[in-house]
C-alpha cells in the first residue's frame, strides 16, 4: 500500500541461514538437538539451583540468571529459526519482529551484565575468602542482577521503538534468521543517523563497562593467585576461574565483532555465523561448563534424583 510514496510493511521475509535447499533437512535436525540441548540444560540449572539447599550459594543464584539470560535470547531466537527450514517462506509480522528484537537485545545485554556479576564474585571468593558471606550478601546479589535487567528492558525497548517507528520501504526480506537491529536497518528508507549513533553508544557503553569489571576483577585475581605459596591453592584458583574466562572471552569476542565494526564493512553472511554461535552454540555450552562439571551440581543431581525416586517408587 501506498501513501505518500512509503510502504506501509505489515511482516518480514526471515531468508535463514542457507538457501540451499539440500542442507536444510540436515541443518535442521542439527539446530534443533542443539536448542533442546540448550533448553533442557538451562531449564535443568534454573530448577536445580532452586530446589537444592546445599546450592542457595551467590555463584549459583547467579548461575541460575545466566541460565535465564541464556535460555531467554535463544529461545526468542530458535524456533522461528527453525521454522525457516521447513517452510517455503519464514514470514514474520510487523509487532512479532519487534517483539523478537526486544527480548533478544534485553536478554542478551542482560548476559553481559551477569558474566560481570560473575567475575566481581569470584575476585570476592579468591582475594577475600574471609569476607565473601559478607560482602556477597543476598541483597547485594539481587541488586547485581535487578539493576541490568531494569536497565537492558530500557535499553531494549527504545532500540525496538526507534527502529521500528521508522519508514520501511521496498523489500520486506530480512537477510537473517531473526530479526536483528542491522538487517532491519539496511531496508529502513528514512534517516537511520540517529538510531545508528544510539545504537554505537549503547553497545560501546554496554560491552567496556561490563568488560572493564571483568578485566579489573581478573587482574586482581592473578596477582592474588601469584602471591599464593601453595601450589594447590593456585591450581584450585584457576580451576575456579578457567571455565568462566573462557567463555567471557568467546562472548565478548563474538559481540565485538558483531556490533562495534563500522556498517560498510559489515557482511551478513559472516555475521550469520556468528550469530549462531551466540545465540545457539553458547547458550548450549554454558550449563555444560559452568554445571555439569562441577562436583556440587553433580551431587545436587544425584540427590534430586534419589528424591524424584523415592516419591514416584
Amino acid at each position: 500500500m501506498e501513501n505518500h510514496n512509503r510502504t506501509v510493511v505489515t511482516e518480514f521475509i526471515l531468508m535463514g541461514i542457507t538457501d540451499h535447499h539440500g542442507l536444510q533437512p540436515s541443518l535442521f535436525c542439527l539446530f534443533l538437538l542443539i536448542y533442546l540441548i540448550s533448553l533442557v540444560g538451562n531449564l535443568g540449572m534454573i530448577v536445580l539451583t532452586m530446589v537444592d539447599s546445599k546450592l542457595q550459594t551467590p555463584m549459583y543464584f547467579f548461575l541460575r540468571h545466566l541460565a535465564t539470560a541464556d535460555l531467554g535470547y535463544s529461545t526468542a531466537v530458535g524456533p522461528k529459526m527453525l521454522t525457516n527450514f521447513i517452510v517455503h517462506q519464514n514470514r514474520i509480522s510487523f509487532n512479532l519482529c519487534a517483539t523478537q528484537l526486544t527480548f533478544f537485545l534485553l536478554f542478551i545485554a542482560c548476559e553481559l551484565f551477569i558474566l560481570s556479576a560473575m567475575s566481581y564474585d569470584r575476585y570476592v571468593a579468591i582475594c577475600k575468602p574471609l569476607f565473601y558471606t559478607v560482602i556477597m550478601s543476598k541483597r547485594l546479589c539481587w541488586v547485581l542482577v535487578v539493576i541490568p535487567y531494569l536497565y537492558c528492558t530500557l535499553v531494549a525497548l527504545l532500540i525496538t521503538t526507534k527502529i521500528f517507528t521508522l519508514s520501511f520501504c521496498g523489500s520486506n526480506v530480512i537477510s537473517h534468521f531473526y530479526c536483528d537491529s542491522l538487517p532491519l536497518l539496511s531496508l529502513v528508507c528514512s534517516n537511520t543517523e540517529e538510531i545508528e549513533v544510539i545504537m554505537l553508544f549503547l553497545s560501546a557503553f554496554n560491552l567496556i563497562s561490563s568488560l572493564l569489571l571483568v578485566l579489573v576483577s581478573y587482574l586482581l585475581i592473578l596477582i592474588a593467585i601469584l602471591r599464593m605459596n601453595s601450589a594447590e591453592g593456585r591450581r584450585k584458583a584457576f580451576s575456579t576461574c578457567g571455565s568462566h574466562l573462557t567463555v567471557v572471552t568467546v562472548f565478548y569476542g563474538t559481540l565485538i565483532f558483531m556490533y562495534m565494526q563500522p556498517k560498510s564493512s559489515h557482511s551478513f553472511d559472516t555475521d550469520k555465523v556468528a550469530s549462531v554461535f551466540y545465540t545457539l552454540i553458547i547458550p548450549m555450552l554454558n550449563p555444560l561448563i559452568y554445571s555439569l562439571r562441577n562436583k556440587d551440581v553433580k551431587d545436587a543431581l544425584h540427590r534430586t534424583g534419589k528424591r524424584l525416586r523415592s516419591v514416584c517408587f
